[in-house]
């Protein structure tokens, strides 16, 4: 057999096991999520359910109301998604093609906060939500993580590949600077953008202290501070909790399939090709 083929052979096989592994704590939480009290708890436990049961998932949504935190979660992330491509899109497209003074020394600074946990901005920023008028409201939620270094970051990377000249031609033809954002840059950044609605999406989807932080009423909980809630101080109902967790991934994985080559491609031309 062929070195080389048996070389690939043996990379694809390890790549399997390796995704394998990372996979089954997924698969045996959505297949825990079908089984009873009984079987839940059996020891040694089975790997399938002997009775296959939607239980959990009628007591998730009509006793645990997880259809209101599941709208909530998911404006807050579709809302904060929207808000975060348009000004990381604009700011990475002025990062990259306007050149004035000092304008990698001000990138840089942007950059720098990176580093900056959000411990450390947390209260500041709390004042102001509540100066606003945004305590206890998705617009909480929603404005203050819309701009992000990260999205800036890779957009200005992107766009660093695309020519001057095509946006000089444009210029010629007539066209106004917002024109030649949102009918040249705008669909030409279509992989970084991608990339980055991914990202968005699944920081807003997935998090937890800022909400928690910011809203105060349960009617306004989004899900993750509604599966926190659900954990009793005895007593954990885990068929429920397994159900909700289920739900979860499954907006997450529906935007990463829908996105998935856009995706790649972004990731490779983006800041991570160097």
């Amino acid at each position: 057999m062929n070195i080389d083929i048996l070389k690939k052979d043996i990379k694809m096989i390890l790549l399997i096991v390796l995704a394998l592994i990372f996979l089954i704590p997924i698969i045996w939480v959505v297949i825990s999520s079908f089984k009873n009290n009984t079987d839940l708890y059996k020891w040694p436990p089975d790997i399938f359910p002997k009775t296959i049961t939607f239980n959990s998932y009628t007591v998730a949504f009509e006793k645990g109301n997880f259809g209101l935190f599941f709208f909530n979660s998911t404006t807050v992330s579709i809302l904060s998604t929207i808000i975060t491509i348009i000004i990381n899109t604009m700011a990475g497209y002025a990062f990259a093609k306007y050149k004035f003074k000092g304008d990698n020394v001000i990138f840089l600074i942007f950059i720098s906060t990176l580093i900056i946990p959000l411990e450390v901005i947390m209260i500041p920023i709390f004042s102001v939500i509540r100066k606003l008028g945004l305590y206890n409201n998705l617009l909480g939620i929603i404005i203050p993580p819309a701009a992000t270094p990260t999205g800036v970051f890779l957009v200005r990377q992107y766009l660093l590949n695309v020519p001057d000249e095509l946006i000089e031609a444009a210029r010629i033809d007539g066209a106004n600077e917002w024109s030649i954002f949102w009918k040249l840059i705008f669909p030409i950044s279509m992989p970084v953008v991608s990339v980055l609605a991914i990202f968005s999406f699944m920081w807003r989807w997935n998090d937890f202290l800022w909400p928690l932080i910011v809203i105060s009423d349960p009617s306004k909980y989004t899900i993750q501070l509604a599966i926190s809630n659900f954990i009793g101080e005895f007593n954990i109902d885990w068929n429920s909790l397994l159900a909700m967790s289920v739900i979860t991934m499954i907006p997450v994985l529906i935007i990463f399939i829908i996105f998935q080559k856009q995706f790649v491609s972004g990731m490779v031309t983006s800041g991570l090709k160097d």
